[in-house]
């Protein structure tokens, strides 16, 4: 057990960092943003019938914030409802700064109800399009909206400033309230149910039920240019995306610019964030921009219904008399056409300022992720309702993750409070097999724990997820807090590291903050380790996340202030 305590920083070095950061202010026109946000339970119509979901100020999806970089925010979050919550701002690096990341008895104790929290950051050397979401059981499914990040002022995009701009939020939507359906999961040990539609900007669209009227409208002008931030906040479903008639040119994702890539579909995992430019290049009309599941897991269920939203036309709709014509609706891969899906993310080359590193990783780590299945004394008991009388687990290299309830892993990490977590996560899998042939019955369970990756400021690290068929192959969207990272190789198959590495793209690999494992196959990352604090690293289908895949990094201090965690702030929730 190792509970090193961070050092605390000097009244000079507070004293300091303040300094410097009213210097970058001034130096960049920067602004000071204030948002509070009161997360309470709002009624809501879908599918013909009113539903109590918890909102954020009473909107459903939340309030986007747009800011540019440089800028400092303080977002005050007020919990007026019945559960504990957290917000996590996905993508931000925080740097130095855990204290603001969010995700629950990670980098904070959660919010508890009637009590409030201030997160307080500065958006430092990033801009695109990322997304603030609750972090605490299933509550994100209707707690989420968009963080735009536009660049200084005197900067501007790598491309032609489009005409206008939107955000595309893809949601999942469910008839019941997500912690029940949580506390279902983890009673029965089966899969959760399935969402009964998919939603753009929180509505289903014109192919279900008492849609029509409120299904979002994108309107155009003739031969113009706009920019659609596409938002995966879906709870569990990877998805296609695509634009009837219309390409798409990706020149963003995760908050980092691509190079132009021209594509007619699109494929984004949860967590995930895709910029695309679309021109109106095709005769006047209405056109359905729709999306609908990507499904990787086999023999699973999943939500096989459509979701759309509408590219019209303004000079169409002008002229138009009597009822609009229907749309025209794309024609969208088949839910298991994984040949599109790897051709579309293999597609994808980064323009990044910052270089990765080409020499050798001092971390070369190997994460096996799946899931599991524990078996049962009484395989007929209803908390047993798993494939064959089991319960689902999942993991990482054999440990499914759990989370402590007294305290987060920061704090006592900062105050030393020892028992809390170890620090002996296993940088390999404990066992070598066949990782994505067929794995013995005996590997199926893993052990649980709270045993996080400790590194030094600094490391140069390289992690392979490598996909395994413990139950099945699946597409893991893998996100990692703190940082964003270099994706340099992939493929299916087991990882050879004889031969695969060889292969690496080293020159202009895309820039990511989640990343999908092909089904069956392995993903290769490659950053440094220079943000201090504990940081989660977690699969974002949220119902394996519930099961444990996942983990935690644990970034020591380096030499100074600038390499150190900042203290906490004093209104830093409790448990």
């Amino acid at each position: 057990m190792e509970t090193n305590q961070l050092p605390c920083k000097s009244s000079f070095s507070l004293l300091l960092f303040f300094l410097l950061t009213i210097i970058a202010f001034h130096a960049t026109n920067a602004e000071h943003q204030y948002h509070e946000f009161v997360i309470q339970r709002t009624p809501v119509k879908r599918l013909c019938k009113t539903q109590s979901i918890l909102t954020v100020n009473g909107q459903f999806p939340g309030p986007a914030i747009e800011v540019k970089d440089g800028d400092s925010l303080a977002i005050k979050v007020v919990n007026a409802g019945p559960y504990n919550i957290s917000i996590h701002w996905h993508g931000l690096r925080m740097l130095r700064n855990p204290w603001a990341d969010g995700p629950s008895y990670v980098t904070q104790c959660p919010i508890q109800p009637g009590g409030s929290y201030t997160y307080r950051f500065t958006i430092q050397n990033q801009e695109g399009t990322l997304w603030w979401h609750a972090h605490t059981g299933f509550l994100r499914a209707t707690v989420y909206g968009a963080f735009i990040i536009h660049p200084k002022q005197g900067s501007s995009y790598p491309f032609t400033q489009p005409k206008r701009e939107f955000p595309i939020l893809l949601g999942e939507w469910f008839d019941r309230d997500p912690m029940a359906l949580l506390r279902q999961t983890q009673l029965t040990g089966a899969a959760p149910n399935v969402s009964v539609a998919y939603t753009i900007n929180g509505q289903p669209g014109d192919l279900y039920r008492c849609s029509s009227q409120e299904t979002v409208r994108v309107p155009v002008d003739v031969g113009e240019t706009i920019l659609l931030r596409i938002i995966n906040s879906a709870l569990n479903q990877e998805l296609f995306f695509s634009i009837a008639n219309h390409r798409m040119t990706v020149v963003g994702t995760d908050a980092a610019y691509t190079k132009p890539f021209n594509t007619g579909v699109i494929m984004i995992g949860p967590g995930q964030t895709i910029n695309v430019l679309v021109t109106a290049n095709q005769p006047p009309g209405r056109y359905y921009m729709a999306a609908r599941a990507y499904q990787t897991a086999m023999n699973a269920a999943f939500d096989n219904t459509t979701t759309t939203a509408i590219l019209e036309y303004k000079s169409a709709s002008c002229s138009r008399k009597g009822p609009a014509p229907r749309p025209i609706l794309p024609a969208l891969p088949a839910f298991n056409d994984t040949a599109t899906a790897t051709a579309y993310t293999s597609g994808i080359r980064g323009m990044s300022k910052i270089n990765v590193f080409t020499d050798a990783a001092d971390a070369n780590l190997f994460f096996t992720v799946g899931l599991g299945l524990i078996n049962c004394t009484n395989p007929n008991s209803p908390r047993c309702q798993g494939p064959n009388g089991t319960r689902f687990t999942a993991s990482i290299n054999n440990n499914s993750f759990v989370l402590p309830r007294t305290t987060s892993l920061m704090q006592a990490y900062y105050q030393g409070i020892p028992g809390v977590f170890t620090t002996d996560f296993p940088p390999v899998p404990p066992l070598q097999f066949n990782y994505s042939g067929k794995v013995p019955r005996a590997l199926w369970t893993p052990t649980p724990g709270t045993r996080l990756l400790k590194l030094k400021y600094g490391t140069r690290v390289q992690l392979v997820f490598q996909d395994t068929n413990i139950v099945t192959t699946e597409d893991h969207p893998m996100h990692i807090h703190g940082f964003h990272f270099f994706v340099v190789g992939s493929g299916f198959g087991n990882f050879n590291p004889s031969t695969d590495p060889a292969r690496f793209n080293l020159v202009d690999p895309p820039v990511k903050n989640t990343i999908g494992t092909p089904p069956g196959g392995w993903v290769a990352i490659r950053f440094v380790a220079d943000n201090p604090g504990i940081w989660f690293l977690h699969c974002h289908i949220d119902s394996h996340l519930n099961w444990g895949l996942a983990t935690a990094l644990l970034v020591e201090n380096g030499v100074g202030p600038s390499q150190s965690v900042i203290p906490p702030p004093p209104d830093l929730p409790q448990c």
